[in-house]
Formats: C-alpha cells, structure tokens, sequence
C-alpha cells in the first residue's frame, strides 16, 4: 500500500513539473507585448525619426530622436541593416551566448529521459527485479484483528459444544499462563479444526480470540504459495515476527491443506511444487523450531486432513485435532435461536419444529435458512417472519422453488394428490415410521409432488422394523395409483420411490445381515451392491438366493401397504380432496384427516354469490381396484 501511494506521488511530482516548465515556456513567448507595428517601425526609419536601434533576436528595440523608447518584432528583414544605415540610425547588435552540445542536447532531450527513467523503475517495481519489489513479495498477508476489534464469544457460536469444550483451555492458557506453567504442563502449539464446510470452524477460532482478548492474525493457505520459490516461506517467517511482537496472540490459517499437502508426490521437480514444500517445511520450523514461539498458539482449518502431511500432525506441532462435525438437532435449535434474534419473529415460529426439519443441515446453512425467510417476508410486504414463511424457505433450499407457472391438468395435479396421499397413509400407520410433516401437490425441482416426515430426534441407526416401514412407506404412492386407476393405468411417477425402496431391501439382505436366511453374512462389495467387478467371489445359486430374498423383502412390505390403503379408502379420498383444494395440507389438517373427517374447502372470498357454480373434482370411486 505505501509504495502504490508513493508511486502515485512522483508521478504526480514529475506531471506537475513538466506542465510548469512548459507552460512558463510558452507564456515567456506569448507575453511579449510589441507596442509598435513593424511597418510604423520602418516609416519611422524614412522620417528619420529615430536615432538608436538594439537588435536582440526576435526583438528590436531603441530610442526615438525626441527621447520615445520603442519595441517592434524583428521579421528577419535582409533590407533592415541598409535601410538603418542610409538614414544614419545608431545600430547596436546583441552578442549571443554561447551554449555548449551537451547542453544543448541536454535540454532537448531531459523530458524523454526523465519519462524513459521512470517507465523503468516502475517495471522493474512491478517484476521483483530491484530488491525491494523482492521484500515487498515477502511480506505477510495475514490481516490482524486487534484485541478490541473482536466482539464475537462463545456465546455467539452454538451447535458445536463438544468443540467448545475442548479449546475452553486455550482460552484460560491465554488469560492465565502461569497456572498451567506452575504444574509443568505445555498447552498446545497449534489445533488443527477439522470438520464439513459451513460448519463454523472460523467462527470457532475468532471467538477463542474474542474470548481471550489477545490479537488474531488470520490468512488463508493459498496466500502463502506464489510462483516464485522462496516467497511462500519468507511470508511464514513474517508472519511468525510479527506474532512474537504481540505474543499472546492467535494465528488462524484457513484452508490449511493448500498449504500443508503431503510432501514427495507426483512432480517434485516443478518450480510451484517446490515453493509449496519450501513453504511447508518454513512452517514446520517456526511451529516446532529451535526458536522459541511461547504464546503463539496456531489454529487451522481443514475438511481434507487426510492429504495433510504427517509431519504436520505429529505432537509438538498440531497436538490436538477437534472435529466440528454437523449439529444434531439439539445443536440446530441452538444455532437457529441464535440467529433468530436478528429478525422479527411471529409468535407461531417454532424453532423447534424448525430443527426437526432441517436434518444434516451446517450451521452455514441454517443462518441462509433464517435469512431466506426473512427476505420472503419482506417480499411480501410483511413486518415480522411467521413460520410459514420459514417453511418455504427450507422446502426451497431443501427441494428447490415453487414452480407455479408449471401449467398441469386437473386430472394430472389428482392423480398426484392420490400418489402424495398414499405416501402419507402407509407411513402413518406402519410402525417406527417418521410422523408426517407435510403433503403439498406443488411441483418443486423434478418432483410433482412432495411428503415430507420429520423425525422426532436424530437418528443414527435404524431397525429392521424402522427399514420394513420405510420400504412400505415409499410403495405407497404407487399402490395408491393401482387402487384408483387399476394396475394397468400406474404411471412411471414412482421411479424413484421404487429405485430408494428397492436398494434398501437389497442393503438389508447383503450388507446390514438382516436377512433370515442369509444370517449376519456381508455379501456386497465396495460401492454397496453385491456384483460388479469388485464384488466377493459368489456362486449363481448364492446370486439367485440373493435376489429371492430381496424378492421376499420387496413382496412382503409392498402387500401390508396395500392393506393399508384398502383399509383406509375413504381417508384416500379425501386427503386427495383436500389437496386439490389446498394444495398443501399440514400436519394438523393431517390428523383431522386420518380420523376420518373432511377438510372444508379455503375461502378465498369474504362474498361468495348464490349463483357460483360447484367446481369440486369428482374423485373416481367407481375405478377402485381392490385386488
């Protein structure tokens, strides 16, 4: 930054130069004011009215007889000199002064060098070429963050307690050194945060700072690597300078793997290679070098700790590695209240109910979630953020927009409502099966139709039972269609409910040894499948009892949904009904369903005229196939 802003002011010095030597030049020659015309210079000649003439270049000046001085331009007359003479005017002649080549030369040409001069510093500036374009290429990068510019704490992270937990120390080594000095104990010279993007690693490592109150320089990994050799390792060395003048202090390295990858791969021989490793091995050194670094405390983050050299974890350097894993829904309820404090809340948000349904979410994207909502309501004209608002927001990042303009026949939106609603059925009566959240016919990203069920809490195993039901679960929207359409007018929207049903089945039989016949044996290979080419050696007898057994699982679960739903006729009916008219059903409208009663069609007028005509959808009861 200093050498642009002193780049800038020669340039603007020699400007300012150069325009006052050219314009001072140019007024001495448009200032002169000849008083008298030449031609009244040469009449006055004739009448003998003069009586001395100086020639000086340019100028001729003199004396009249009665005392009047004069001054005319000199046009290079050759008949002057003759004409003074014979009229007996005094002639005086001004003697030039005599300039030297060199001068001469000088002056003609000083503009051009000067510009030629400074055109080539400034290249070589912009090289490296001059030792100080090299000096300036060694300097650190990481930005400092004073102790009283960080206001964010603990309190301001929440989802990763266990994390929180285990940097706490470095927190009270920083505050209070000689307490873990008087026992012996050395805290840890660096902690490496590993864990999924957008899962607050950065956040974590900038409220240990802001909890400590000491300084935070903070840098990326790929601001070390440059194409010239030695650069990278010379900003290692700054950077570490620089931290032991404001020891206790933090130094954040984010993305450490661009950095800290496993030295001695492919292509040693290439110069950006070579000036990665030298940048490494600076680094190691300065973590666990021969000089000391007592109070530098270096935090890294990574989602790839498996390309990150050995060296680079062993004790001494990065002691302690803490994973900052994805929130449980604990952890999500947590972050989402944090972050709901920011905008205006109705009084029917559930964060709650939020949380349920925002499984495998990041932190990073759950503060989207909030922030999408509130923008909705804003585009709605709205003052606070109601939960509806929020649902949409996470039905739009979970499954993408509502595609409202999508133009489908009334027949099209039933027979989806029917598919959506056998889906919620078969899940609510099977066992240990996720309650049911929502049903909606609104086409979203490649589906028609969506049914959503949210689990109480996380889960992180399921039962054969919990499988069983989930299998049933997804043939519901197929069976739905059989039943009202017959078998033979299915359509192909249940593609994938068959494709997820069908490779939980196959798990269960080859790889989670839940098969009876098959026992607790592991007959898939490494992509989850039991052929291919890296498949275990199998007989076509244990290939066909394979696919009987996933045969058995398949049947088993397909007929008590169909059960179910033959059971539950009229309940098909009308949650297919009442998705025709609403379009999307939540989970109260769900229950008032499943016992049996009727949702009244929304009101979308205060005035309804006597003369409106009926427009509800008969529902095919007559096609039920029952068998």
């Amino acid at each position: 930054m200093i050498s642009r802003i002193i780049k800038l002011l020669v340039s603007i010095t020699i400007g300012v130069v150069l325009f006052s030597v050219f314009s001072r030049i140019t007024m001495q020659n448009n200032n002169v004011n000849y008083a008298v015309s030449y031609s009244d210079f040469i009449h006055d000649i004739r009448n003998g009215a003069l009586s001395e003439v100086n020639i000086d270049g340019e100028e001729i000046s003199g004396y009249k007889r009665n005392g009047e001085r004069f001054v005319t331009y000199n046009p290079n007359d050759p008949k002057l000199i003759d004409e003074l003479l014979e009229y007996d005017v005094k002639i005086k002649v001004a003697t030039p002064e005599k300039t030297s080549m060199f001068m001469q030369i000088f002056i003609s040409w000083a503009p051009m060098l000067l510009l030629i001069a400074v055109w080539v510093y400034f290249f070589r500036k912009q090289r490296g070429g001059a030792v100080g374009g090299q000096m300036e290429m060694g300097k650190s990068r990481a930005k400092l963050l004073e102790e009283d510019h960080i206001k964010i704490g603990f309190a301001d992270v929440a989802g990763v307690e266990e994390a929180k937990e285990d940097v706490m120390e470095i927190v009270d080594f920083l505050k209070d050194p000689s307490r873990y000095e008087f026992v012996g104990g050395k805290i840890p010279h660096g902690v490496l945060l590993v864990g999924p993007p957008g899962t607050g690693k950065t956040l974590l490592a900038r409220a240990i700072a802001g909890e400590s109150g000491v300084p935070f320089f903070s840098i990326s990994g790929s601001d070390f690597v440059e194409m010239f050799v030695g650069v990278g390792a010379s900003r290692v060395r700054d950077m570490f300078e620089q931290a032991k003048k404001r020891a206790p202090c933090i130094i954040f390295i984010d993305e450490i793997d661009a950095v800290g990858r496993q030295r001695g791969g492919a292509g040693t021989g290439g110069g950006g290679n070579d000036e990665r490793e030298q940048t490494l091995n600076q680094l190691l050194v300065e973590m666990d070098g021969f000089s000391g670094n007592e109070g530098i405390i270096v935090i890294a983050a990574t989602n790839r700790s498996d390309v990150l050299d050995k060296a680079l974890l062993r004790p001494g350097r990065f002691d302690r590695e803490i994973h900052v894993g994805l929130p449980d829904i604990k952890g999500r309820e947590q972050i989402l209240k944090v972050h709901a404090q920011k905008i205006s809340q109705a009084e029917d948000v559930n964060i709650r109910d939020l949380a349920r349904g925002t499984p495998g979410f990041s932190g990073a994207e759950l503060a989207n979630l909030v922030n999408e909502g509130a923008l909705l309501a804003a585009r709605n004209n709205k003052r606070v953020v109601t939960m509806n608002d929020l649902d949409k927001a996470r039905d739009k990042l979970l499954m993408g927009a509502e595609k409202r303009s999508m133009v489908m026949r009334k027949e099209d939106l039933l027979r989806t409502a029917y598919h959506e609603a056998g889906h919620a059925i078969v899940g609510r009566h099977v066992p240990e099966h996720d309650p049911v959240y929502k049903v909606s016919i609104m086409p979203r990203g490649g589906a028609l139709g969506i049914t959503m069920f949210l689990p109480e809490i996380d889960t992180y195993s399921a039962s054969k039972d919990k499988l069983d039901s989930q299998i049933s679960g997804l043939f519901g929207g197929r069976i739905a269609e059989a039943l009202i359409y017959g078998k033979n007018k299915v359509t192909t929207g249940a593609s994938n409910d068959i494709e997820r049903a069908t490779q939980l089945a196959r798990n269960m039989v080859t790889k989670w040894g839940l098969s009876e016949k098959l026992g607790p044996m592991d007959y898939a290979d490494s992509e989850g499948g039991y052929m291919g080419a890296q498949a275990k050696p199998m007989s076509e007898q244990m290939a066909q009892t394979i696919d009987d057994e996933v045969r058995k699982v398949i049947d088993k679960n397909y007929q008590r949904a169909e059960d179910i739903l033959k059971d539950n006729i009229d309940v098909l009916h009308n949650m297919a009904q009442a998705l025709m008219d609403w379009e999307t059903i939540d989970k109260f409208q769900i229950n008032e369903l499943l016992a049996g009663k009727k949702l009244a069609p929304p009101v979308l007028e205060p005035e309804i005229s006597n003369d409106t005509k009926d427009d509800s959808i008969e529902t095919p009861e007559n096609k039920v196939v029952m068998g």
